[in-house]
């Protein structure tokens, strides 16, 4: 799930090796494409998020609902992303590059990898950069959707009235979670009954991530029974960085965790729903 970048550096130049460059910032929409006009590993591809990784927006559906299928599939098949293709994403360490490791799976691509630090550590390396566009490599794109991945926000009401049974996995910071700020939704707070795993944990200092021990050991130090549930879904505010910890949970070895993909921004939209405050 995981690539080095040594690893990518010896695989750049192979046939069926795509990489994409997912930079984005969420209070500046544009300062991602800019900075990977400027400079990006070379021979990247750029996936933005509004307008590549989501959805068109529609009232009550969440600030990032899930791109259609067959579009997504298609840009990445204009990449030369085929069925025997390997795929590498990067971001700068704000947690977009997981949300394209997801999709991309979602879509039944499974040969997806992170690449560990990102943009920083290729840097770092002292490895090349480009500022050129490459132009499309059109393959046939691997249409397969993963369906069972994904619930809904009636699904996560069954699960606050205690008709199915799940731990739910806010991936928000703190403040966010416990109802003390809101920055981007119109209602504060989080889903009751849910536990708190902030995304920023599953990284260390570096923006490299964090062993297989360490992951599972803050989840079980979160709350969440990653032996015991028979269900585990992930949400944060517009289901982007809950992408961080279902990467985290299967690097934990953790398998078959879903995502709420209209999280909180989605929750919070109906009036009828329930919302929790403070560390409960």
């Amino acid at each position: 799930m995981l690539m080095t970048v040594q690893a990518l550096q010896e695989r750049l130049s192979r046939e069926g090796t795509v990489v994409f460059d997912c930079r984005f910032d969420l209070h500046h929409p544009a300062r991602g494409r800019e900075a990977y006009l400027s400079a990006h590993i070379p021979g990247a591809y750029y996936l933005d998020l509004e307008q590549d990784l989501s959805g068109p927006k529609q009232p009550g559906r969440g600030r990032h609902p899930l791109p259609d299928p067959e579009v997504l599939a298609s840009k990445l098949g204009a990449a030369g992303v085929g069925e025997a293709s390997t795929v590498v994403v990067y971001d700068e360490g704000e947690g977009m590059a997981p949300r394209a490791w997801w999709l991309i799976r979602y879509l039944g691509h499974p040969r997806v990898y992170v690449l560990d630090g990102g943009w920083q550590a290729w840097l770092a390396a002292g490895y090349d950069t480009s500022n050129e566009v490459p132009a499309p490599r059109f393959a046939s794109f691997p249409l397969r959707v993963q369906e069972d991945w994904v619930v809904g926000a009636e699904d996560v009401l069954q699960v606050v009235r205690g008709a199915r049974k799940a731990t739910l996995v806010d991936a928000r910071a703190p403040e966010r979670y416990r109802g003390e700020v809101e920055p981007l939704d119109p209602k504060a707070g989080h889903i009751p009954g849910a536990v708190n795993a902030p995304w920023q944990e599953a990284l260390d200092s570096a923006g490299r991530w964090k062993s297989s021990a360490q992951q599972l050991e803050r989840f079980r130090r979160a709350g969440v029974a990653v032996d015991e549930s028979p269900e585990i879904i992930c949400y944060c505010g517009s289901g982007v960085t809950a992408c961080v910890n279902l990467l985290a949970l299967e690097l934990a070895g953790v398998r078959g965790a879903k995502l709420y993909a209209g999280s909180w921004s989605e929750w919070c939209a109906d009036p009828a729903r329930p919302v929790a405050t403070g560390n409960g």
